[in-house]
């Protein structure tokens, strides 16, 4: 298995262990809270993400990972300043609690951000010591420690929602979790050193954080802005309502997009390096993606309704016209992972920044406004916005890589076959269950069976390139199990070639 391969085993590894902790929690939580009480939490969380993405790409992830000589000093300055900047981000977000509270008239909110803010002191050496792990690739290291810190948290709100504790049991869960997390990737570096205060260099980390912390900034307000919108024109049932929504509808990117992101930009940069066509790995990336992430929204918007039913209860039965309106217009960000990484990789950061500029600000706009018509009318504005979103990134790229709108649709075409293959099995398993054939639950069951065999019948018809990579895998996970037999000693003088041909290994 090569390096990239196992990286990407791992990160697997790392999201669908946290991905199954969330679903387990998100469930169980969705019956102790109201959609009142996760409303107050959602917010809290918004407001407390958007101010922490101000600081984390200020010597973050990111510069870590594509500095190409990269020294314990360069290091230290990237943790130093990311430090500080927490730390005095921190200290301000916790003064502003009470205006924060009477903006969103929600007394409540004062003690959950005084809570919260606490995590601007555990995120620097985790982010640090992440973005270390995922340079070097050694992603085992790192699921390890991640996975412990999401477990706590899963398991920490649980025990305090049923202390009757409400919002603040997610809130300090997730501290614990994160703390957890942290101190367990600083045992594991083995090297305090890199924790030293230095500012050497500090203009080269400052000037690759102003570009890419913009850019992280400006997208993680947009992604929140919603809840804040809603929290302000409309109530925090809404706002319960719509996070709910949001959180199905991104199911795909915490199975799919959070295994490869991690990977990405590291191996975008390894294969630049030696020599790639940066054109053809983008390319082929959308063709691989797109066999995925289509038919993946499309199931999870026609089976919105026994979905929800089972998962969350008949309690959040109204979210499922947000869920199938979210899903449509996420169809448009099939590239929305590789737009950073690649332009990064061709040294345009700065560009980054500016498609983000361009196309996110009249989406909020537009946000702001849908928010005066209620909840569905928000979900409703995505599918404009989104669409728009994608068309800006993607020609920001296009610029840099000469490629142009026949080159995408060469690259998706076969996968949009795919996606129909798969929808129409799903169609078919929902009429089932709306007509009382069977149960929501057996429904569910039969259109994961009937979805993924319509997948790789899609993928079989079309020759889709994934199969080729579908198969690779399940030959390398067949080549690591250990035989069951024990293998007999060749005879003196017996090559392996002379066996029967029936006796050979078959691959794929």
């Amino acid at each position: 298995m090569s390096q990239v391969h196992r990286s990407i085993f791992f990160s697997a590894v790392e999201r669908y262990g946290s991905l199954f902790f969330f679903l387990l929690s998100t469930a169980i939580l969705a019956r102790l809270l109201t959609p009142e009480e996760f409303g107050t939490y959602a917010v809290i969380n918004a407001v407390t993400v958007i101010v922490a993405a101000s600081f984390q790409e200020f010597g973050g992830a990111n510069y870590l990972i594509q500095k190409q000589n990269l020294s314990e000093r360069n290091i230290r300055t990237a943790f130093t300043i990311t430090l500080l900047l927490s730390t005095a981000v921190g200290i301000v977000l916790f003064f502003l609690r009470d205006i924060t509270a009477a903006f969103f008239a929600q007394d409540g909110m004062r003690i959950g951000i005084a809570v919260s803010v606490l995590n601007f002191l555990v995120w620097p050496f985790s982010i640090t010591i992440a973005a270390l792990f995922r340079r070097d690739l050694a992603f085992g290291a790192l699921a390890a420690c991640n996975l412990a810190g999401n477990f706590a948290t899963a398991a920490i709100s649980i025990a305090l929602a049923l202390m009757q504790f409400s919002y603040m049991a997610p809130v300090w869960g997730t501290l614990a979790g994160n703390a957890i997390a942290a101190l367990l990737l600083v045992r594991e570096r083995k090297n305090v050193r890199i924790f030293l205060p230095s500012f050497a260099g500090y203009r080269d980390v400052v000037g690759f954080g102003l570009y890419s912390g913009g850019v992280v900034i400006i997208n993680v307000f947009y992604n929140l802005a919603p809840q804040l919108t809603i929290a302000r024109v409309m109530d925090f049932t809404a706002v319960g309502l719509y996070s709910r929504a949001v959180t199905l509808t991104q199911t795909f990117d915490k199975l799919v997009i959070q295994v490869l992101s991690p990977v990405i930009m590291p191996a975008i940069f390894a294969q630049t390096k030696a020599g790639g066509d940066l054109k053809r790995i983008y390319l082929d990336a959308i063709e691989l993606l797109t066999a995925v992430h289509w038919p993946f929204l499309l199931v999870i918007a026609i089976m919105a309704h026994p979905l929800i039913l089972v998962w969350l209860g008949p309690t959040w039965i109204d979210i499922v016209p947000l869920v199938r309106l979210l899903c449509i217009g996420y169809l448009a960000l099939f590239a929305a992972c590789l737009s950073y990484p690649v332009l990064v990789a061709v040294g345009s950061v700065r560009d980054a920044l500016l498609s983000s500029l361009i196309s996110l600000p009249p989406s909020l706009l537009l946000i702001f406004a849908a928010s005066f018509y209620g909840v569905e009318a928000v979900a409703a504005s995505a599918l404009v916005t989104l669409p728009f979103q994608a068309f800006v990134a993607i020609y920001f790229i296009s610029r840099h890589l000469a490629f142009g709108p026949a080159d995408v649709f060469r690259a998706v075409r076969k996968s949009a076959v795919v996606a129909l293959f798969t929808s129409t099995a799903a169609v078919v398993i929902a009429l089932l269950i709306h007509g009382g054939v069977i149960g929501s639950l057996a429904g569910l069951i039969c259109v994961g069976v009937c979805a993924a065999g319509s997948w790789f019948a899609g993928l079989a018809v079309t020759n889709h390139p994934l199969l080729a990579h579908v198969r690779s895998a399940i030959s390398e996970l067949l080549s690591a199990v250990p035989p069951i037999l024990p293998v007999r000693n060749q005879p003196a003088g017996g090559p392996t070639d002379e066996l029967p041909h029936t006796f050979r290994r078959k691959s794929f």
